[in-house]
């Protein structure tokens, strides 16, 4: 959306003029919400959103304060580091970790279904490798086989949570906060 008027500003000879200074400070300021926004998460939600170490910084040194001209000026610095991430990926990543994105809600679904075949089934493993190529084939069977031992013996299911948490992350590839070039010339 803001990179597209970005790619719009262009002369008649197609020389780029690069966004005109409304359109920075919008931009700015954009970016200063959504690190408005991120200030108000939970330190669990947070930590999903997997933001760079500086910018996480930033946010524990915006919760210490308690004068309101501090924390304002505070959010003025986020939003300065913030400037550098794509807008997209951190609204998104902001979604994924409060679960109102589509993708990660149907992700979550299928590692879970993914999960309890594996589990029953020893015949859908190559069909999940096949799936993941990338994925550490020993792994998964000792989390398979550990997990059908917990549930056997009515133990808390620590392999099979582990087991979820491998498959999220190949269904659900992570986000690239940082703009492409293209954007940024």
């Amino acid at each position: 959306m803001i990179s597209d008027r970005l790619n719009q500003q262009y002369e008649e000879d197609d020389e780029f003029l690069g966004p005109s200074k409304s359109e920075k400070k919008r931009m700015a300021e954009h970016m200063q919400a959504l690190g408005k926004e991120l200030t108000e998460l939970g330190e669990e939600t947070l930590a999903k959103v997997n933001l760079p170490d500086e910018i996480m910084g930033q946010i524990k040194e915006f919760h210490r304060l308690k004068s309101f001209g501090a924390k304002r000026r505070q959010l003025q610095l986020i939003g300065k580091y913030m400037r550098a991430l794509d807008a997209e990926a951190v609204r998104t990543a902001i979604d994924r970790a409060t679960g109102q994105d589509r993708a990660s809600v149907a992700a979550l679904h299928k590692a879970e279904n993914l999960r309890d075949q594996l589990i029953a089934d020893d015949s859908t493993l190559s069909d999940f490798i096949k799936l993941f190529p990338e994925v550490d084939i020993q792994q998964v069977r000792q989390l398979i086989r550990t997990a059908r031992k917990e549930k056997e013996s009515n133990k808390p299911p620590k392999a099979s949570r582990e087991l979820y948490r491998l498959i999220y992350a190949l269904v659900l590839p992570p986000l690239n906060f940082y703009a492409d070039e293209q954007n940024d010339e």
